[in-house]
């Protein structure tokens, strides 16, 4: 296989996975952070509200770390893994690679590595759910992360537009 295939194989998946983990990472922190900046929560009202302002939030600084530089990683983890689990070690290959993701991801201690553990779990689902992906795909997984972006902002939007009583003065 050459590299160009190797790529065309490979690299779809990785911004699949990248896709899927990075908008359902922003969901994820923003249930269990849903006040990013400390802000004390009083009700369910509060938590929900929080809940819907975060998403976006994670979603804007998040994504982009963990497409690029959780793409990356992987491949390299991957790469890595495939070069040490030569031939003998051929079934410790996906635990070599668990491991090297582990270890990439740890650089912003326990988000970096959750965000890491949910791209390896959705790299190992697609790898096995189906095992080629072409760019056509890759490009349409894009659209994930932008429609969770569009929701929770037109949630936003949605409730400001009725707490000001629809009067939105245009200058």
């Amino acid at each position: 296989m050459t590299l160009i295939e190797k790529i065309n194989h490979i690299v779809p998946r990785k911004i699949i996975s990248a896709s899927i983990s990075g908008a359902l990472f922003a969901v994820l922190l923003g249930l269990f952070v849903p006040s990013p900046f400390g802000n004390e929560i009083n009700s369910i009202k509060d938590y929900l509200w929080r809940f819907t302002t975060s998403v976006p939030f994670y979603l804007i600084y998040s994504f982009p770390v963990i497409f690029v530089y959780g793409t990356i990683t992987s491949i390299l983890s991957d790469f890595l893994s495939r070069l040490i689990s030569r031939n003998k070690m051929n079934k410790f290959k996906p635990t070599i690679s668990a491991v090297f993701h582990l270890l990439f991801g740890s650089i912003l201690k326990w988000v970096s590595l959750s965000a890491a553990i949910l791209y390896f779990v959705t790299d190992r689902y697609l790898l096995k759910r189906k095992d080629r992906y072409k760019w056509i795909h890759a490009f349409k997984s894009l659209a994930i992360p932008l429609l969770i972006w569009i929701v929770f902002m037109g949630i936003i939007w949605i409730v400001d537009f009725f707490k000001d009583g629809g009067n939105y003065i245009v200058y």
